[in-house]
């Protein structure tokens, strides 16, 4: 009487969980897929870097499989991709119902263990294809998992899309950091998607949500803050929840740099070429660096450009290049 009345049970939640929408809010005690996110964000990031697997795919694969970290195989097995046992694997494992009753699923001793093992997974030779995708094309791998077979739903790739979309995970394989605003509930949109105000500074845009400092707009489309007194790269990037070494690398600057009160801190790439500038006179005692910073270029790109080093000394009237010549 006891084991039916267990399967009755587990065959009455997995009924729910397959007919319930993914957007659905988690129960009392879950996590919501906005909490699975925060916790989850930077490894996935860190195994975009590490293996070129776009983090939105990660993240996305992860909210749908482990039912954004409350599944039974992510509670009891540290799973978070419903991967399963093969000849090869020789950790732990755990059973359960799937395919076929009592199937072996990998058991990790902690969690961000299966997010490695997940990127491993992606590298076999089955899913090379999807490598000559770009990272930031989204679409392209989750359809691509679908035709290498990771799963056998036909609304898999569609799926993750839309879970991608909703929750805005595509800034994350342009190094656009994603978070959410706490209303005591679940909220679908990134806090920075509703700014409580407006204002505007030297012809810039400037949006400052609730009481944080000002996130303006670098000729309307490349975000930056503003430095305080004594503040290094990495205060600013735990202000925004964001990696020291991303920030550090989108202004190229070093973890530790100490910076200057009002020193611009871009906190997404710089662009490869200026908008709507060709070229400038360099000022005395002015850097190929400090011009990437004044007119948000890479740095790289103007060294290019150039044809100079990226520490070479500039001359007073020098014309720099903002763009490829002509």
């Amino acid at each position: 009487m006891k084991i039916q009345q267990v399967l009755k049970t587990s065959l009455a939640w997995a009924m729910a969980f397959l007919l319930a929408p993914v957007s659905a809010q988690a129960g009392p005690g879950d996590q919501t897929p906005e909490q699975y996110i925060a916790q989850w964000k930077e490894v996935a990031v860190r195994k975009m870097k590490e293996h070129g697997i776009p983090a939105s795919i990660t993240l996305a694969q992860g909210l749908l499989e482990s039912r954004s970290g409350n599944s039974v195989l992510a509670v009891e097995g540290n799973n978070h991709f419903g991967i399963k046992c093969t000849p090869d694997w020789t950790g732990g494992k755990v059973f359960h119902d799937d395919d076929k009753k009592n199937d072996c699923f990998r058991k990790y001793r902690s969690a961000d263990l299966s997010f490695e093992d997940h990127s491993k997974f992606l590298m076999r030779p089955r899913y090379a294809s999807l490598f000559e995708l770009k990272p930031t094309d989204y679409k392209g791998w989750a359809h691509g998992l679908k035709r290498c077979g990771y799963a056998t739903d036909p609304r898999y790739p569609h799926k993750l899309i839309d879970l991608i979309e909703r929750y805005q995970l595509n800034n994350l394989d342009r190094g656009v950091d994603v978070s959410y605003a706490d209303r005591g509930g679940s909220s679908n949109k990134p806090a920075t998607t509703k700014p409580s105000r407006h204002t505007s500074r030297d012809g810039d845009n400037v949006v400052t949500i609730g009481d944080a400092r000002p996130v303006e707009l670098f000729d309307g489309r490349i975000k930056f803050v503003r430095a305080r007194k004594g503040e290094t790269v990495k205060d600013i990037a735990d202000e925004i929840q964001q990696m020291p070494g991303l920030v550090a690398g989108w202004n190229d600057m070093a973890k530790d740099s100490r910076l200057e009160e009002g020193q611009v801190v871009f906190i997404q790439p710089k662009r490869n070429k200026s908008q709507d500038q060709e070229s400038v006179i360099a000022e005395k005692g002015e850097t190929l660096w400090g011009i990437s910073q004044r007119y948000g270029v890479k740095l790289k790109k103007l060294a290019k450009y150039n044809g100079m080093g990226i520490a070479d000394p500039l001359q007073p009237g020098q014309k720099v290049w903002l763009r490829k010549p002509r």
